[in-house]
């Protein structure tokens, strides 16, 4: 019974993909004359909506498929580096951040933007001396028992994925407004490559420590404790017995993230206009004045899932081979 309703469950999530597969092999009279399902029985394949992709006839596909795997696999890679650092603080160390500091923080922040802004400074300078203010101010101000709530580890790990509950327009359009006051100070950050690479970080950021929270909690802590004895520093520790440990937790989450980022189609429709557009705004344009034509349409959709289908392939070898999973010796 397992095995019949996981079978179901495959067809349906397999479909849509074959669905796309057949239809961009299509030619316009067997899109449009009926559900065709099976090549040289229901249909003659067509290779016109892959040459009309390839081709340029339906704008240039090579260049946003480019953006993507840069932007894609630049902003995962800073991501689950730095998310892993983050979730393993989360699970090794006591983290305490009592409530006052972080209104303090706040509080310190808007009003040294207002000084700095007020002061004549830029938008850049201002935005950056208001955040050494905040620390300045809120790191000695958590180090004073005051009264109130103080945040645990789990309140801390509960605010990196609660970011992900946010409407996604709102964090697009207040993105949007600052890159558009830094891009008057000379820092252009609106379609262009470190603009979209910081945006996709910090979007799915919150999700690598979600996932590795989970996997450092499972690595055993006798070997840290071991190399502690042996006076190895903990950004050594971290670095050559943590993360070789961890890395079918890393490719893992690596893969996830970067089906996050490939897929995202909200920021980069407002933060991009031509030059770092990505592929899903390039298959989001495919309509013409001829109307909806789906051949060209799937074409360019296939072209897109194929780096996602490899990148898969590849990583799932390496992690049956072994190369990926890290373990004891």
């Amino acid at each position: 019974m397992v095995f019949a309703l996981c079978g179901v469950w495959l067809l349906f999530t397999v479909f849509p993909v074959y669905w796309t597969v057949v239809t961009a092999f299509k030619s316009p009279p067997a899109v449009f004359d009926g559900p065709t399902y099976v090549p040289w029985y229901d249909f003659t394949p067509s290779l016109r909506g892959v040459r009309e992709v390839l081709s340029g006839e339906r704008g240039d596909v090579l260049r946003p498929l480019l953006n993507s795997t840069l932007i894609g696999f630049t902003a995962t890679a800073l991501a689950t580096l730095l998310g892993s650092m983050a979730a393993y603080a989360l699970v090794r160390f006591e983290m305490r951040i009592r409530l006052v500091a972080a209104l303090v923080f706040v509080a310190a922040g808007i009003g040294g933007y207002l000084g700095l802004d007020h002061a004549g400074w830029s938008d850049g300078g201002a935005m950056g001396g208001a955040l050494l203010v905040a620390l300045a101010t809120s790191v000695p101000a958590n180090r004073i028992p005051f009264p109130g709530k103080v945040f645990a580890n789990a309140d801390i790990a509960f605010w990196f994925i609660s970011q992900r509950m946010f409407p996604p327009i709102v964090s697009a359009f207040a993105l949007y407004l600052l890159y558009a006051r830094l891009g008057r100070d000379g820092f252009q950050l609106l379609d262009t490559f470190w603009g979209m690479t910081l945006c996709y970080t910090a979007f799915v950021l919150p999700v690598v420590v979600w996932l590795m929270r989970d996997f450092f909690r499972s690595l055993p802590v006798a070997v840290e404790e071991a190399a502690l004895v042996d006076d190895v520093p903990r950004w050594r520790i971290f670095l050559e017995i943590v993360l070789p440990m961890s890395r079918g937790g890393l490719v893992a989450t690596f893969l996830i993230s970067l089906g996050f980022v490939w897929n995202e189609f909200l920021f980069a429709l407002i933060l991009t206009s031509s030059k770092w557009q990505t592929m899903p705004i390039m298959i989001s344009g495919q309509n013409s004045v001829r109307g909806t034509e789906w051949w060209s349409i799937s074409a360019a959709a296939l072209v897109a899932i194929l780096p996602m289908m490899i990148a898969t392939w590849f990583i799932a070898r390496m992690m049956r081979s072994g190369i990926a999973l890290g373990g004891l010796k």
